[in-house]
């Protein structure tokens, strides 16, 4: 894994992570974290024959804040289906993301499964089965802070004490875990307020569709359908972020020859927790109807 790089897709400049060679393995970061939450897979898929890259999504310091202010999940799409082309666009590529990344995935594939073999989503399943328990009394207890970001006075609330915040939810989110180094990234990320602005931004964009750029509208419309590519999803059993039973119907609402699955012991941030696990679980499911590596870079 090298030191971050940039590159142009979209309109903005990206910074990312990468590591190996070979077809695209795009990876997808959520909140609130960054590319760094990739650093035990990026290395796993270099050594299955990946051209492994995570990028900062828009917004995320290095990237650019995107001057037209788009955060819906349609912008997201985009970036990832634009990146794929600014790597060189290879037909072997596929895609994983974790939490909003994860939506930025289901929607990406969607509307454009030419570009993507395969996909990977965590800790965030998908629209039909979020919506079949998120107005549970618990789960709303747990999504507290997307309420919050609708107000005036998230920014002020997440900037207290060196952001603090997010502490906070890391801890919630993934009880017992030490993420000291993860949630240092994403405060680097974030601590200056036109970037914590945009990662609020997402949220009010969530609930908000008069903030939607019809720039995205193909993308967006895309991220509440099933697409056609085969999807694995995986989901923490602890997950103090999003109960595991929401992870129950996954696969009632995705595509044909999906599969999903819960990762024992691991919270939101499974990928970190797990890495060997998930890596392994990962890895298995990229292997599936691979072509073959011979000439690959």
């Amino acid at each position: 894994m090298t030191d971050i790089a940039t590159i142009r897709a979209n309109g903005l400049t990206f910074g990312y992570l990468e590591a190996g060679s070979g077809p695209l393995a795009l990876c997808l970061h959520g909140f609130p974290d960054s590319a760094y939450t990739w650093r035990h897979l990026l290395p796993a898929l270099a050594g299955a024959g990946y051209h492994a890259v995570a990028p900062f999504l828009r917004g995320y310091a290095p990237t650019d804040v995107p001057g037209d202010g788009a955060y819906q999940v349609g912008a997201l799409a985009a970036d990832a289906n634009a990146l794929h082309e600014a790597f060189g666009g290879d037909d072997g590529a596929v895609l994983l993301g974790h939490d909003w990344g994860a939506a930025a995935t289901y929607a990406a594939v969607a509307h454009a499964p030419e570009r993507w073999r395969r996909a990977v989503a965590m800790a965030f399943p998908p629209l039909g089965a979020v919506l079949s328990g998120f107005f549970d009394y618990a789960q709303l207890k747990r999504s507290f802070y997307i309420f919050l970001f609708q107000t005036p006075l998230a920014e002020t609330a997440v900037l207290m004490d060196d952001l603090a915040f997010l502490d906070g939810l890391w801890a919630d989110w993934s009880p017992g875990y030490d993420a000291a180094r993860d949630v240092a990234h994403a405060k680097d990320c974030l601590r200056d307020p036109v970037n914590l602005a945009a990662a609020v931004g997402y949220y009010r964009a969530m609930l908000d569709p008069s903030l939607h750029r019809p720039a995205y509208a193909a993308e967006q419309e895309a991220a509440g359908r099933v697409g056609e590519r085969p999807v694995l999803y995986l989901h923490g059993a602890a997950d103090g972020c999003l109960d595991a039973g929401l992870a129950g119907g996954a696969e009632g609402h995705l595509p044909a020859g999906s599969r999903s699955g819960t990762v024992a012991d691991a919270g939101h941030f499974l990928h970190l927790e797990r890495p060997e696990e998930v890596g392994r679980l990962v890895l298995e499911w990229l292997a599936v109807d691979r072509p073959s590596r011979t000439g690959a870079g």
